[in-house]
């Protein structure tokens, strides 16, 4: 639409409408690319980027560093999109121009950032300009898409915030799952140490925690890795362990603006509750399914999948060993698993990456879940691995609850809206592993889950074996192993906790702050007992009342029994089969904790598996009468408190105390009828 079609537009409504005619020119104007302020006309968006002057500069920098807080500290910057309506039409010397144009408003004092060029659609590299047309395995770009790209020249840009401290760099975590054998570690140690493997798992050494994994070659605890990107530049900055010039992780950190942190989780069958464990309580943001392709989409690897999509994490696919497969065998490799991919259970939309238009195609689609990149892998030659890292340099952080740092610089960032929010709501923090340092007491480790914590900061511990809490003190904080002086929800720290011993922390434990905003907050409740609406994944035969599962929900993990089953089909009775979604009540055998509502969470015992959510938490009055009415008042509240303060004071006060309270446990047995379940 040009200005005369929009004054005969104007004409042919005013008879039934008042118009004003100043704010729909301005309109039109801001159609074609101008804008209008106190009726001049400005310069349009490319001649800002081409022919830039200050006030061009400091317009740019508030558009810019209002993108990089909604991208919570970094944002991919698509110049000439080809889908937009009026093309800029760039050639070499506009590339270059915007280019220097973009360096100067990352100097600009409201941004402090780093620009780095991403690709260029008219670039002459072959790397870049492979076409993806494999039916089977990629859903490539379209010929309009094609056509389009052809016709009209962009460039896509990384802008990233440049942290002043530790607690400012952003980080992404990474579980690395996938069957045994899949080369997992070897891909780990090719990323984070930048050495080629041997072909005989030279790459994964340093990677073992234990002397069996290196005797045996196969994971078995949850190891953590990292890989850092340069604050300047964005080019990747490894730990190398065993060299001349060592690095450690407190240098990497310092030189990084982006973190990588990879839970490298175990592959093999009998290690299968270690990588639950680590994927529920790790909180990684994505998940990195390792495929061999001499083997395809086998054993354990279709089980973490699984866990992956219950626990609504986003998938890429990274095929390795293609350097030792023979092409029948990697293009069968590839049709199995696109049709896993598609398939009704996943419903993922499968993308082949092949060359960096690919790379950021898929890091910029790959923020809706139905996308599923898949790259293929040679640890030997090295093939695929430059994509694979900028993949994960490009990757945006996948979390509601990240926040970008308040001394991002920008005004805008000072006073966003997700910054206030957190620093007004409630700490919780979820232990995943518990460690003794010498000289320095007990360390846990965990993920900031809400709120933000200092040094020195009293907060609620627990619940222990009672379902109490406990004023504790965080006499440090490492984020890691670098001390910080804070640390915000979505990060992962240690804390050494001030006169407490480690036999009185347990994984499962969390730490809760002791005011929201300025309001003090009481003691926090827990319950045995909690209402979650679940679907079995897999039965042999039915699922009935006392039914005994191992639980997981974030880093909670205990074993709960079946109180009560209800079905929206009362038909059905109270029987689970595979596939069946039902309301089911559970109970926890050993001791109670704190479990929110809305968690995700996986049920698990021998081959049988059920995903769900946590409807409700039942308290104190409420669970005495749903275990009366489900047990049909044989099992009396009273015993079972009598058996977690006799297990209590076993741990705590030996046997003498436990003997003790054992005969006043038989004797209130004796005093009650009924019989006991």
């Amino acid at each position: 639409m040009d200005v005369s079609q929009a004054d005969a537009a104007t004409q042919s409504i005013a008879g039934k409408y008042t118009v004003d005619e100043s704010l729909f020119d301005s309109l039109v104007d801001q159609a074609i690319g101008a804008d209008v302020v106190s009726g001049i006309e400005e310069r349009t968006l490319k001649q800002r980027l081409v022919e830039a002057t200050d006030d061009d500069i400091e317009h740019l920098a508030k558009i810019f560093g209002e993108r990089i807080v909604e991208g919570q500290g970094e944002t991919i910057i698509e110049i000439g999109s080809a889908d937009s309506e009026f093309p800029m039409d760039l050639n070499d010397n506009d590339v270059g121009a915007i280019t220097g144009t973009l360096e100067r408003v990352v100097k600009h004092a409201s941004v402090t950032a780093f620009v780095s060029p991403l690709y260029d659609t008219h670039a002459k590299t072959d790397a870049d300009g492979q076409k993806t047309t494999h039916a089977r395995d990629i859903t490539s770009a379209t010929a309009d898409e094609a056509k389009k790209e052809s016709n009209a020249r962009s460039v896509h840009y990384l802008m990233r915030h440049t942290p002043q401290s530790v607690e400012e760099m952003l980080e992404v975590r990474v579980a690395v799952v996938g069957n045994v054998d899949a080369g997992k570690s070897t891909m780990l140690g090719v990323l984070t140490q930048g050495k080629l493997d041997d072909g005989r798992g030279l790459a994964r050494v340093a990677l073992f925690r234990h002397k069996h994994e290196i005797d045996s070659g196969r994971t078995s605890s949850v190891g953590l890795e990292i890989l850092g990107f340069d604050k300047l530049s964005g080019a990747a900055i490894r730990h190398t362990p065993g060299a001349h010039n060592k690095m450690g992780w407190d240098s990497v950190c310092n030189r990084s603006s982006k973190l990588i942190s990879f839970l490298d989780l175990a592959g093999h069958e009998k290690y299968l509750k270690t990588t639950v464990f680590g994927m529920a309580g790790g909180a990684p943001d994505y998940v990195m399914l390792m495929v061999a392709a001499n083997a395809g989409l086998t054993g354990m690897a279709r089980e973490h999948l699984g866990l992956a999509l219950a626990l609504g994490i986003p998938v890429f696919v990274v095929i390795t060993k293609i350097d030792m497969c023979p092409a029948g065998v990697l293009d069968s490799t590839l049709k199995q698993l696109t049709k896993v991919l598609r398939s009704s259970g996943c419903r993922k939309l499968p993308i082949a990456v092949r060359g960096r238009r690919e790379v950021v195609m898929a890091a910029e689609r790959f923020v809706n879940q139905r996308v599923c990149p898949v790259f293929q892998i040679s640890n030997v030659t090295g093939e695929g691995v430059d994509n694979l890292q900028t993949f994960l340099n490009i990757l945006q952080v996948n979390r509601s609850y990240a926040v970008t740092h308040e001394s991002t610089n920008t005004s805008d960032m000072q006073e966003n809206a997700s910054g206030q929010q957190h620093q007004h709501q409630q700490l919780r923090y979820e232990i995943s592993e518990i460690f003794s340092v010498p000289y320095v007491g007990t360390v846990v480790s965990g993920v900031v889950n809400s709120g933000t914590m200092v040094p020195g900061q009293t907060v609620w511990m627990g619940p222990d074996f009672h379902g109490n809490f406990i004023p504790v003190v965080m006499k440090t904080i490492h984020r890691k192993r670098v001390e910080v002086q804070s640390a915000c929800a979505g990060q992962s720290v240690s804390i050494a906790l001030k006169r407490i011993s480690r036999s009185q922390v347990r994984k499962g434990m969390v730490l809760l702050g002791r005011t929201r905003g300025d309001v003090e907050v009481e003691q926090p409740q827990v319950s045995m007992t909690f209402e979650a609406e679940v679907v079995v994944l897999y039965h042999s035969t039915t699922i009935t009342r006392r039914y005994q599962a191992m639980v997981h929900c974030g880093s909670v993990h205990q074993t709960a029994r079946v109180l009560s089953i209800r079905q929206a089909d009362e038909s059905k009775g109270s029987l689970l089969r595979t596939g069946d979604r039902a309301k089911v009540l559970f109970q926890f055998i050993r001791h109670p904790e704190y479990v929110l509502p809305n968690s995700r969470l996986i049920f698990r015992e021998g081959r049988t598996k059920g995903v769900g959510k946590v409807l409700r938490v039942l308290n104190k009055q409420e669970e005495r009468e749903a275990i009366s009415v489900a047990t049909n008042g044989t099992m009396v509240f009273d015993h079972r408190a009598i058996k977690i303060k006799m297990e209590a004071l076993r741990h705590q006060n030996g046997p003498a105390a436990a003997t003790a309270t054992k005969a006043a446990f038989d004797a209130s047995i004796s005093s009650k009828k009924g019989r006991k379940v």
